[in-house]
């Protein structure tokens, strides 16, 4: 196994090719390039097209929203188009390349770019990701796909129940590779893998690559170039980062005015934890925002729905976890806020990476609290950039619009009611009768606890209760001389 190759020097100069149709790509894929209206390559495509189209495993790292999708798919649907085929036969569409993707979202993204690539060609494209029913997926696969694209535990469950074949597959690509490559991604990629040919061409992408996850992803790569067109781990030069010193309980208040400050109109605000998400989500509900959650307790449908109606515009604030910090491209995203700094400084650049995409700036703002002082110098030694954290003034006055709304309805009542709501608050009436203290009724009887108890008859035990006198009518027995 041969180490990691660097990018000649000469990739990066201006002489490098910059417009797709340098690249000698066939026909239908230049004509999906141009609907796509892409023009110029960006720098990780120019690089590493060329390098893929060659046959050469590459491992590609490069800022979030540069276009790596791209960037792998565009040369493997290009080497597969002599394998496209009209036929019906499922037989004719074996599964040739596979990408693996760690999130449904992305995932599902993933496969929608890259179906628009293979829009003029007879190449087949299916997604597979797990929340969702098995059976349309099981369809899809039987009648024969050649780009596959999957999340591991679905992936997974589809090879145990026969519904893929992978024993064709020439190219694979795992999509945000240091994920994919996690502790928790790790056993299932293994045995994924385990399926695959020996031979096969192997890509891995993604915004940041630790030294520990590249001697990791190199074991599965066959003499790869490294591919580099910015700094390891390092953050868009269009995204202005800002960071503000609050308060557990004010950061809420903090959004709300920051937004209303820079006239944000949409914003992708990120926290820790599912719990955390549904709960920020009904608060920013009330104050009057349109707002949505996207956290891995939702169905997929329910995260498929909140994410389409936020690309549509139709949500002012969506609340979401990590999950949607990877990969997930929305167009023209102002702002995005990290409400909770993230445990791990790597999501912090994939978080910030949903704003300022192709080339657009964006706005990433980071709520600092006295307890995140130690996450925020990780993300200051992985980025190596100094941090500075500003103050921020909540007026006293920048109370949730909720409240503001309750006290209007409140004055309302009071005005309805015949009194000023300005005025001082009045005292509780009183009623003479209750607030007067105990008097004991002089015709009251005694009490029950108070009665004395009547003197045991002479030579009878004071516990011995006397019998109870019974009518005759009721069969009580009569003296003897009462007969007489």
């Amino acid at each position: 196994m041969n180490d990691a190759v660097a990018l000649p020097a000469e990739a990066s100069t201006p002489s490098a090719p910059r417009e797709f149709s340098a690249l000698g790509l066939a026909p239908s894929l230049q004509r999906a390039v141009a609907d796509q209206g892409y023009t110029e390559m960006t720098p990780i495509q120019a690089k590493a097209i060329p390098i893929v189209l060659a046959g050469r495993d590459v491992m590609g790292a490069a800022q979030t929203g540069t276009g790596k999708t791209a960037a792998f798919s565009l040369p493997l649907l290009h080497r597969m188009l002599p394998h496209e085929n009209s036929s019906m036969s499922p037989a004719r569409h074996p599964v040739r390349a596979l990408v693996i993707a760690p999130t449904r979202e992305l995932a599902d993204q993933v496969a929608v770019n890259i179906k628009g690539y293979a829009a003029h060609s007879k190449l087949r494209v299916a997604v597979v990701y797990g929340g969702v029913d098995m059976k349309p997926q099981t369809a899809e696969l039987k009648a024969g796909v050649e780009v596959l694209v999957a999340t591991p535990g679905r992936l997974l469950d589809h090879i145990e129940a026969k519904n893929c074949v992978l024993n064709q597959v020439e190219y694979v690509v795992l999509d945000e590779a240091d994920r994919m490559l996690d502790i928790g991604f790790l056993p299932d990629l293994q045995r994924i893998l385990s399926y695959l040919p020996r031979v096969r061409q192997t890509l891995l992408f993604s915004a940041t690559f630790s030294p520990e996850i590249k001697r990791l992803a190199e074991s599965y790569l066959q003499d790869p170039v490294l591919v580099e067109v910015a700094r390891p781990n390092a953050t868009a030069a269009t995204v202005e980062q800002r960071f503000y010193s609050v308060a557990p309980d004010d950061k809420r208040r903090a959004v709300l005015k920051l937004l209303k400050e820079r006239s944000i109109k949409q914003a992708l605000v990120f926290v820790n934890s599912k719990l955390g998400c549904a709960r920020l989500a009904r608060a920013f509900e009330r104050d009057g925002l349109r707002t949505n959650a996207l956290h891995g307790d939702k169905s997929q449908d329910e995260r498929l729905k909140a994410l389409d109606a936020f690309k549509r515009g139709d949500v002012d604030v969506l609340v979401a976890t990590d999950v949607a910090a990877r990969g997930l491209d929305i167009a023209d995203l102002p702002a995005v806020f990290n409400f909770d700094v993230p445990f791990n400084a790597e999501d912090y650049v994939h978080r910030i990476g949903r704003t300022g995409r192709a080339g657009a700036s964006g706005l990433a703002m980071t709520l600092v609290a006295r307890e995140d002082m130690r996450n925020v110098g990780d993300i200051e030694r992985l980025i190596k950039k100094k941090i500075e954290i500003e103050a921020i003034e909540l007026d006293d006055d920048a109370s949730p619009r909720y409240e503001r709304r309750d006290r209007t309805r409140r004055d309302g009542d009071d005005e309805r009611r015949g009194r000023r709501s300005d005025a001082m608050p009045v005292a509780p009436s009183r009623d003479p009768f209750f607030d007067r203290p105990y008097e004991p009724s002089a015709t009251a009887s005694e009490a029950a606890w108070e009665r004395k108890v009547p003197a045991a008859p002479r030579g009878l035990s004071p516990n011995i209760k006397p019998k109870k006198k019974v009518a005759a009518l009721f069969g009580a027995k009569q003296p003897a001389d009462a007969t007489s």
